[in-house]
C-alpha cells in the first residue's frame, strides 16, 4: 500500500470505528488492528486517534455542508430551497448513515461548540441570507431573519437525528412534512403535503 492509500484505509476504518463507539470509545489500538498495521503507523499519519477524528470529521462536514449548501442557491424560490435543503439532509442521512452518526454522537445540536453545531451555524448564515429578502419582499422585520433561520435550521437537524434511526416514513414524505410544518405553520398544515419540486 502507498502511503496516501494507507492513509484512506485508516481514514475508512476510523469512520466506521467512530460511528459505533465514539472518539473516547475507540482506541489507537483498534484502528491499528482493524488496519492490520502497527500503532506507530497511524501515529504517523494522524498523530493519534483525535488527528484521525479529526480528518474523519472534517470530511464529512464539508460533505454535508456542500450538500445543503448546493441547494440554497440552487432555486428561486424559498419553498424549493427548504424542499431541497431537508432533502439534501435526508439523503445524507441515508447515504452516510456512518458519517451522520459521528457528527451528532460527539457534538449534539444542544451544544453550543463543537462539529455539528458548527455546520448548523453555517448553514443557518446561509439561510438568513435568504430569508432577509425573502422578509424584505413580504413586508416582515429583516431583523427577524437570524432568529427565523435557526428555528428552520434547528427543526430539520432535529428531525434528521429521529429519522436515522427510524427511517420511517420514507425519505421524501419526510422532507414533505417539514416543509408543510415550516411553510404552512400548524394552523395550516395540509392534511397529504407533498413536494413541489422533482429530484
Amino acid at each position: 500500500m502507498t502511503g496516501s492509500q494507507r492513509r484512506e484505509q485508516l481514514v475508512d476504518i476510523g469512520r466506521r470505528l467512530f460511528a459505533e463507539r465514539g472518539v473516547e470509545g475507540t482506541t489507537v489500538e483498534e484502528i491499528a488492528a482493524a488496519a492490520k498495521v502497527s500503532k506507530p503507523v497511524v501515529y504517523e499519519h494522524f498523530g493519534g486517534k483525535e488527528g484521525l477524528y479529526a480528518v474523519v470529521v472534517d470530511r464529512e462536514v464539508q460533505h454535508l455542508l456542500g450538500l445543503i449548501s448546493s441547494e440554497l442557491v440552487a432555486e428561486t424560490h424559498p419553498r424549493a430551497m427548504l424542499e431541497g435543503a431537508a432533502l439534501a439532509l435526508l439523503t445524507y442521512i441515508e447515504d452516510h448513515p456512518d458519517g451522520f452518526r459521528i457528527l451528532v454522537r460527539d457534538s449534539p445540536v444542544a451544544q453550543s461548540t463543537g462539529t455539528f453545531s458548527s455546520l448548523l451555524g453555517d448553514t443557518a448564515t446561509q439561510v438568513e441570507h435568504v430569508l432577509v429578502d425573502a422578509f424584505a419582499a413580504r413586508g416582515l422585520d429583516r431583523r427577524t431573519a437570524p432568529m427565523y433561520a435557526q428555528m428552520l435550521v434547528g427543526m430539520v437537524a432535529m428531525t434528521g437525528q429521529w429519522w436515522l434511526d427510524s427511517r420511517r416514513p420514507k425519505k421524501a414524505e419526510v422532507a414533505a412534512h417539514l416543509v408543510n410544518l415550516a411553510w404552512n405553520g400548524l394552523a395550516g398544515l395540509e392534511r397529504k403535503p407533498r413536494l413541489t419540486r422533482r429530484r
